[in-house]
């Protein structure tokens, strides 16, 4: 996947990881089609579409309503982040998915949070009065 030069590192993670997400529940049983395939993959998309509007927001140490909206959608993308690992830790007991796909979309789920992380604080440290 070619990465745009001014995009942030957290979305091409979780672009891959979404990639990943989208390979692998493809490839489960089908009685898992409605159930766990289908959660994994909307929360796949809502981590990237929360990166993507907290990216739009622009933000200024004046604007505290954007320095809000902002900050809700980094949460709301670590709240997903967060889901999407338990998803994915309880398709794998369901053999919805291998272990080893299990392992690999947990490795990913924590760059991603990592990656949030920094950026959160980043914001907090460079927004503060």
């Amino acid at each position: 996947m070619e990465r745009k030069q001014s995009e942030l590192t957290v979305i091409t993670k979780a672009k891959d990881l979404c990639s990943y997400v989208m390979t692998v529940t493809q490839k489960s049983p089908k009685h898992f089609r409605y159930t766990f395939v289908n959660k994994l993959q909307n929360l796949a998309l809502s981590v990237i579409e929360n990166l993507f509007r907290a990216n739009d927001v622009y933000v200024s140490n004046q604007d505290i309503p954007a320095q809000k909206e902002r900050l809700g959608f980094q949460r709301a993308a670590m709240t997903d982040l967060k889901l999407l690992g338990y998803m994915a830790m309880l398709s794998m007991e369901q053999e919805c998915i291998l272990p080893k796909q299990y392992e690999q979309i947990a490795r990913q789920v924590t760059d991603c949070q990592n990656l949030l992380g920094a950026w959160m604080n980043s914001d907090r440290r460079r927004l503060q009065p």
